[in-house]
Formats: structure tokens, C-alpha cells, sequence
């Protein structure tokens, strides 16, 4: 018997270590988290805010409000995706930061760091 089955396409989006205080609307509740992951396309959601897969929310960050939709859910995270693109705004603007802090390719980061001498001599 032979199965198949669809390979994972890759993300769409670069994903982003950041870490960021919002306020997440849910329908019954409004509560605090923290946006540790974040992507033009979505983010993950850790602290006490924990809403059912499939449900829709507001996040809620320096007067702007980002819609998403909860695509999966633990105990103490869970990641959204957007339905509408992140494209300008406070938190995009944050998204943007974050990534300029690091140099995009990690050779870049070898790089500067390499040394200019070898072992006790220079290499003058």
C-alpha cells in the first residue's frame, strides 16, 4: 500500500525573535502577552493568553490593532496568522528593527569578528 503526501512548503515569511508586550483581544476577554516570533505574516504569542485554534483576535500594539487567527495552541503560546500582511504601522515597524539589529546573512557576523592577528605574532 503506498501513501503519499504533500511536502511542506517553506515559509512565506522570514520569522524573527523579538520581544514585544501586547494586548490580545479575544471575544470574551482581553489579556496580556508577549509576541516573541514575529513575521509579515504572523507571530507567536507566549504569557497568560491562550485562545481556542480557529478563533479570531485583535492584537493590540501602540494604537494599532493587527486582526489574526489562532492556527495552533499550547499551554502557554500560541501562533497566529494574519489575514492581512504586515506591511506598515507600529508593529511592523518594531519587526523592522529587530531584523536590522543582526546582519541578514550570518557570514557577515564571521566575518566581523574574525581576528587580525594569528597566534602571538601579527600578520603585519
Amino acid at each position: 500500500m503506498m501513501t503519499s503526501s504533500t511536502p511542506q512548503s517553506p515559509r512565506q515569511h522570514m520569522r524573527t525573535n523579538v520581544s514585544i508586550d501586547v494586548v490580545v483581544n479575544g471575544v470574551l476577554n482581553m489579556v496580556e502577552g508577549r509576541i516573541t516570533d514575529l513575521s509579515e505574516g504572523g507571530a507567536r504569542i507566549e504569557g497568560g493568553v491562550i485562545l481556542p485554534v480557529r478563533s479570531r483576535c485583535e492584537i493590540h500594539y501602540a494604537g494599532q490593532t493587527v486582526y489574526a487567527v489562532v492556527m495552533w495552541a499550547e499551554v502557554d503560546r500560541m501562533g497566529v496568522r494574519f489575514p492581512y500582511e504586515l506591511t506598515d504601522g507600529p508593529l511592523y515597524n518594531a519587526l523592522d528593527r529587530a531584523r536590522g539589529a543582526w546582519p541578514s546573512e550570518p557570514a557577515q557576523v564571521f566575518r566581523s569578528m574574525r581576528p587580525t592577528t594569528f597566534g602571538r605574532r601579527g600578520l603585519n
